[in-house]
């Protein structure tokens, strides 16, 4: 591998299977993904995880903090920031997907990253969240004992939404078993609070530069999804959080699905729109070039 792109030996046969008919797509799971940022003195840092190689979906990759849609995440909660109908226009979703999708990207982040982006006030934001207290409700999140809209009213808390830039939305390929319709998010880590390796999916949590992490992607040090290098080149013209996210609202949120077809001669064209790295030609038999 000459770099860290993540590739599944079982694509070949599956794209192929999906060419002639026998492979029926897997209908993608609506999910969101925050790439949380700090400011140090060389520029921000990205907080990223490794998922555990036990993991059926991309065991050993680096990722952000994230995951699927709880249906829970439609209540009616105390929100903050633009509104749902300024989400709905920004995610091309109606209201209630929307808050989803919004709703989704901060509990997901408190799930595994122990950040909440959530305050007393439309103002303020909860410092640190690290008590006895605070990890019985995260693990009661987790465990979905417990709506996130139980969560925040309990503790007379409300969603900041205007902490959360939309970025990009990618669409996992449809030869995968498991698919996710995933929007990521940029957010800066608030202060008086610190990240933790919360997550059972993670064995490692870093705070990393995006020019430091490509380049260990690019020497294959570090194994990733092509959505994950793919955003963090998109991060690294950045000079602080507070400039990525005044991006963030010209940011273009067209999904990126890949791409998959069949050559006269059996060789498979892997291709995400966009994105040019990431393109494989694997030869029939073969391995992927």
């Amino acid at each position: 591998m000459a770099n860290g792109q993540w590739y599944p030996p079982e694509w070949p046969d599956r794209i192929r299977a999906l060419a002639d008919g026998s492979l029926t797509p897997v209908t993608p799971k609506r999910a969101a993904t925050v790439m949380l940022l700090k400011d140090t003195g060389t520029g921000p840092s990205v907080h990223m995880l490794r998922r555990r190689s036990s993991m059926a979906f991309a065991g050993g990759a680096y990722a952000y903090p994230g995951g699927g849609v709880d249906p829970r995440d439609e209540q009616q909660i105390r929100w903050a920031g633009p509104t749902r109908a300024w989400w709905a226009r920004r995610l091309g979703l109606e209201e209630a997907a929307a808050q989803a999708i919004v709703c989704a990207a901060v509990r997901e982040t408190y799930e595994e990253a122990g950040v909440l982006l959530a305050g007393p006030t439309d103002d303020s934001v909860v410092g640190d969240t690290t008590g006895e207290d605070w990890e019985a409700d995260r693990a009661a999140l987790v465990a979905r004992d417990l709506s996130f809209a139980e969560f925040l009213d309990r503790r007379g808390l409300a969603l900041r939404s205007d902490l959360l830039g939309a970025w990009t939305r990618w669409i996992t390929p449809e030869f995968e078993p498991r698919r996710y319709d995933t929007w990521f998010f940029v957010a800066a880590l608030p202060e008086g609070q610190r990240t933790r390796n919360a997550s059972t999916e993670a064995d490692r949590t870093v705070w990393i530069r995006p020019t430091d992490a490509a380049a260990s992607y690019d020497k294959g040090e570090l194994l990733m999804m092509p959505p994950t290098i793919a955003t963090l080149r998109q991060l690294t013209p950045y000079d602080s959080a507070a400039e990525t996210l005044t991006a963030a609202p010209d940011r273009d949120l067209t999904p990126v699905l890949a791409q998959a077809r069949l050559g006269e001669d059996g060789e498979i064209v892997l291709a995400w729109p966009g994105h040019d790295e990431f393109t494989k030609h694997i030869p029939t038999g073969g391995t992927p070039a």
